[in-house]
């Protein structure tokens, strides 16, 4: 229950004049209400309909009907947790992530925030408790109002266009110098644990990555700092997008997650035996991702655009082999000591809502440690020269998610049926466009 004093302090401290509140919804996107500190205080959350979580990326409803008749009201209430400073706002304003229940109280158990919640307490259940480390590529492009034009690397501070890739390249970062020192200061307003940022394989492709936490702490973070990412851009006049595979010949943008897992009792990295080896539980969560990762592909693939990324040698997964430090496998362990064991999931996109892309890797892991799933052999090769092995269109990942008892057991019935009449509803509207690619080679040769 929220301390209205302690918000009326907070607020107070700061002389916040304005509160954005608001929830992620299923595409990631910040939804919610802007109000003054006063009446946000007053009122301790909001209400908003149902229907909220239940539209697409485009803000359509399903044709499905998936809701009730009524549309009926939720409740949200601030999660203080989350509370921090909007740092580019014109007049004092924060901004707090909320958590929705029905008027009886019970969670919503479509909001993502809540699905997440729900995997991580079947963790709590077996006294453990997941850690995760996220890493996520996005790239800058020139302003680009019309769709019909393909995306461009922007002008950097030299007046000229990257025109090669430069990996790692510190002098192409300082090319950008100016946006990415306010996304350090954005970051570092709403306290976010950002650890490092490098130019990636693309043209004007970054990455930062993000100091290990909590899984949900984590979440919220990414959620915002998409948000920091983009209205920085714009206020230099170019445009970030986090698009999985935004420009044909470059490599697409993903969203790596590294996952290990403590004792809630003791601490310690249960995916390391006390001898320093390798316990069960550490196979065992790679037997679950290698098995069930297929049927939650939605969850961390959810556009059409997504499964273009998948392209062999274009530096993203094509398939779930494993292996030690080999970043052609879907599921890469790093070299590191007993004490940061871990597995870095590299399937998942920049496009994908950060709080469902975790809930199911981490629903795949704990389905693995509860079955007892041995893993196959460590890749010690090129994992792209293998067969594809992940779902290739959207249409695939739907049936796979749909035709899972087990999926749909830990992330909600209703969840699952909710998410798939979405992704149905986007991929009929995605089918309506013809592409230029129809229109160049078909439209006077066929």
């Amino acid at each position: 229950m929220i301390d209205k004093q302690e918000l009326l302090d907070w607020l107070a401290e700061r002389k916040v004049s304005e509160v954005e509140a608001i929830i992620p919804d299923q595409a990631g996107i910040a939804r919610g209400k802007f109000m003054p500190a006063k009446t946000f205080a007053k009122q301790g959350g909001m209400r908003l309909p149902e229907s909220v979580f239940i539209q697409t990326v485009t803000g359509e409803h399903p044709e499905e009907v998936v809701f009730s008749p009524t549309d009926r009201d939720m409740t949200a209430d601030p999660d203080m947790s989350t509370i921090s400073i909007v740092p580019w706002a014109n007049e004092p304003t924060a901004v707090v992530i909320h958590d929705c229940y029905l008027m009886d109280g019970t969670p919503v158990d479509i909001a993502p925030r809540q699905v997440l919640r729900n995997v991580l307490e079947l963790y709590r259940r077996r006294g453990l408790r997941p850690v995760v480390a996220p890493e996520i590529e996005f790239y800058l492009v020139k302003r680009n109002t019309d769709p019909d034009y393909p995306l461009s690397p922007p002008t950097g501070r030299s007046g000229r266009a990257e025109t090669v890739r430069q990996p790692y390249s510190l002098d192409a970062i300082d090319e950008f110098e100016p946006l990415i020192e306010d996304i350090y200061d954005y970051c570092e307003a709403m306290e976010m644990q950002v650890d490092n940022l490098v130019h990636e394989e693309g043209t004007a492709q970054l990455e930062v990555n993000f100091i290990h936490g909590d899984a949900l702490a984590l979440s919220d973070q990414m959620f915002l700092f998409k948000r920091i990412v983009r209205e920085t851009a714009m206020r230099h006049e170019v445009y970030a997008t986090f698009m999985a595979k935004p420009m044909q010949n470059e490599p697409g943008s993903s969203m790596h997650w590294h996952l290990s897992m403590c004792s809630a009792e003791t601490g310690a990295n249960v995916f390391s035996r006390p001898d320093g080896g390798e316990s069960p539980e550490f196979r065992h969560f790679i037997g679950g991702l290698q098995t069930y990762l297929p049927s939650a592909a939605l969850l961390l693939a959810p556009y059409v655009n997504s499964y273009r990324r998948f392209t062999r040698y274009m530096a993203a997964p094509i398939n779930l082999q494993w292996g030690y430090d080999n970043r052609t496998v879907g599921l890469r362990v790093p070299d590191t000591g007993p004490k940061d064991r871990r597995v870095e999931n590299r399937v998942a996109g920049s496009d994908v809502n950060p709080y469902l892309a975790i809930a199911a890797s981490l629903a795949c892991g704990y389905l693995g440690m509860e079955e007892k799933i041995e893993p196959t052999q460590p890749e010690t090769g090129n994992a792209y020269r293998l067969p594809f092995a992940l779902p290739r269109t959207l249409n695939e990942s739907l049936e796979l998610l749909e035709g899972s008892d087990r999926m749909r057991s830990l992330l909600g019935e209703r969840f699952v049926q909710v998410y798939s009449a979405i992704k149905r509803e986007e991929q009929e509207r995605f089918f309506q466009v013809i592409s230029p690619w129809e229109r160049e080679y078909l439209l006077l040769n066929v």
